[in-house]
């Protein structure tokens, strides 16, 4: 995003009514095709090799869902708008997926874990993130990876989580973590950006 009015707040929005034109956006909807391919190529290299059980949470209408079932993974979304699940549910029709409504921060899959726990542009707006990632840490199986997506927006008022900030939130219990600098990479986007954007792939301990 290069301006301040760009700047992405999830403040005060109604995501049910906003679930209709959410995939308008290059990289909520993925429908150009090179938007489309370059997370697919981002995802793939990200998600194991083996089919594997991932929890997408913040899942919006689906699309990293979507093509996360399409590389033969299972998917278990959820999202606190009940209108973005049902636009999830009828996107991925007949695959390998189940949508819940829930709050990402405790999601409702009650003993059930995970291989990857996958979240984008959601971390940021919950309160007390060490909580959330310790909570996000407990739903995945020995060997999972947690997959965060986040950034910084905007100059004059900059939202977001700093890169440094949610390393050094994951340090205590992450065996091992990649960082991937996504800004530069207009094919994500749909559009040059001039903010922070990037992904870290953490392996617990």
């Amino acid at each position: 995003m290069t301006d301040e009015s760009d700047v992405m707040c999830t403040e005060g929005v109604d995501w049910d009514l906003a679930a209709a034109a959410f995939d308008e956006e290059p990289d909520h909807g993925l429908r150009d095709p090179r938007v489309r391919e370059a997370w697919a190529g981002r995802l793939r290299s990200w998600l194991p090799a083996r089919a594997s059980d991932v929890l997408d949470l913040g899942c919006g209408t689906g699309s990293l869902s979507l093509l996360a079932a399409e590389q033969g993974h299972r998917v278990t979304g959820v999202d606190r708008s009940p209108a973005m699940v049902a636009l999830a549910r009828e996107k991925l029709a007949g695959r390998d997926a189940v949508f819940l409504v829930g709050d990402a921060a405790a999601p409702p899959t009650g003993e059930r874990r995970h291989d990857v726990v996958l979240v984008r542009h959601v971390l940021w707006t919950l309160p007390d993130p060490a909580r959330v990632l310790r909570h996000w840490r407990g739903l995945l199986r020995p060997g999972g990876r947690l997959v965060l997506v986040e950034g910084v927006w905007g100059t004059v008022s900059p939202v977001g989580i700093p890169v440094d900030r949610l390393t050094s939130l994951l340090a205590p219990f992450a065996g091992h973590l990649r960082v991937e600098r996504l800004s530069d990479e207009t094919a994500l986007w749909g559009r040059e950006v001039g903010d922070e954007r990037y992904v870290v792939v953490a392996t617990p301990k």
